[in-house]
């Protein structure tokens, strides 16, 4: 099964330690490659968010066969309903009905949780951290030499930009782009948590006109909680509020909802803006590719950032395994994975901005929700959680792609 090149292992240098890159490295030391992670922070620290991976998502995983067990982190997903601000139900979302019939979990965890346990998988993969990466340029032999801020310089067979949202292997590829402003912060925070109106592996999310809150179990009595709230871009990327002002945001709204902001720490809020970009057709070239946020940043309302990020790990590893052409591979791995991400990059935009909805445009929401013909919201949720993995034949010795 291993890649060779020139009698050797081809080397990967993935740029970013996130859940996408960590991923990759994983996929791509199953696939037969050398690979070399490194990350511009100096210390592995996740943000004191939550996350629900998926069964597409852990499916991806279990696809790789390292035993990355999440349930054991986190919780499985018993519950998910919408409700007003009051909290009446709007719709109860038939989850456990899908998941049930796929036969892969969907996972609640800490982004913490999540990154300790894939970095327990990537053991023995080199990881260098405070590695900031400042530029990349194609060899005319083929391979990438990478320059870092410090001076340094490393040499790989493949460069993977893992590195988010803000991604200098983007940069360089794309050249400056502006990102796409959604109107409204986003509050997050995990805190210890019980009510009785919480069930144990509930998602709840509850809408208001022009705002949202969310409640995500995470096991172990840990709450994940996100809010928003509409609000002029130049506030939203740079919000220096209090804890005061989200609590006058949901004045009046459930119970449970005021009570998880009332136990939370100020210190332990961190708000966010929520921003994407366009979707970018072009992801690579030569022995270049994006992963991840750094290929298709999406808003959060579809749960699947880090989802697309780990399917986009597995499938490049796929797509790479017994290669003769790398950057052929590069390029099916992005064929293969286009349409899909662009797919859930606009859904996820016009989620966002119809849930945001507020004035007139808000009982049209909860209506729109509340009567969706149950057939056509379990094709479209089965849909976003079946992964399939792609069987990509080896590339002939004589280095044509098949």
């Amino acid at each position: 099964m291993s890649t060779e090149k020139n009698g050797r292992r081809p080397k990967a240098l993935v740029i970013g330690a996130g859940i996408g890159g960590l991923t990759a490295a994983i996929a791509l030391r199953e696939a037969g490659l050398d690979v070399e992670i490194h990350e511009r922070a100096g210390v592995l620290r996740a943000a004191g968010s939550g996350l629900s991976v998926m069964s597409n998502a852990v499916g991806a995983l279990e696809s790789l066969g390292v035993g990355i067990d999440l349930e054991s982190r986190g919780t499985a997903l018993e519950s998910y309903h919408v409700r007003t601000a009051r909290g009446r139900l709007i719709r109860e979302f038939p989850f456990p009905e899908i998941i049930g019939r796929l036969g892969v979990p969907s996972v609640l965890i800490t982004r913490s949780d999540l990154q300790q346990a894939l970095l327990e998988a990537a053991e023995g993969i080199p990881l260098t951290l405070g590695s900031a990466a400042s530029g990349f340029e194609t060899e005319p032999t083929g391979g990438v030499r990478v320059t870092f801020e410090d001076g340094r310089v490393e040499r790989g067979d493949l460069l993977i930009g893992a590195d988010g949202f803000h991604s200098v292997v983007r940069r360089q590829l794309a050249g400056p782009e502006p990102s796409q402003d959604s109107g409204y912060v986003c509050w997050l925070a995990v805190v210890p948590y019980s009510h009785p109106r919480f069930a144990p592996g509930s998602v709840i999310h509850y809408w208001g006109s022009g705002r949202r809150f969310g409640l995500v179990d995470m096991g172990g009595g840990r709450l994940y909680w996100w809010g928003t709230k509409n609000m002029p871009a130049e506030r939203s990327h740079d919000w220096k509020g209090t804890k005061e002002e989200i609590l006058r945001t949901y004045a009046g709204w459930a119970d449970e909802v005021v009570h998880a902001i009332e136990v939370t720490p100020e210190e332990s809020v961190i708000a966010v803006p929520s921003r994407d970009r366009p979707f970018l057709e072009r992801w690579g070239s030569g022995p270049v590719t994006l992963l991840g946020d750094a290929a298709h940043p999406m808003l959060t309302s579809l749960g699947q950032g880090s989802g697309m990020a780990i399917e986009d790990a597995v499938v490049l590893g796929r797509a790479l395994r017994g290669a003769e052409d790398l950057p052929r591979a590069l390029r099916r791995y992005e064929d293969e994975r286009r349409e899909r991400t662009r797919a859930l990059v606009a859904a996820s935009r016009g989620i966002s901005d119809f849930e945001q909805s507020e004035g007139l445009r808000r009982p049209i929401r909860d209506a729109y929700f509340r009567f969706m013909p149950r057939a056509r919201l379990v094709r479209t949720l089965e849909d976003s959680l079946t992964f399939t993995p792609p069987s990509f034949r080896t590339a002939p010795a004589t280095g044509v792609a098949a």
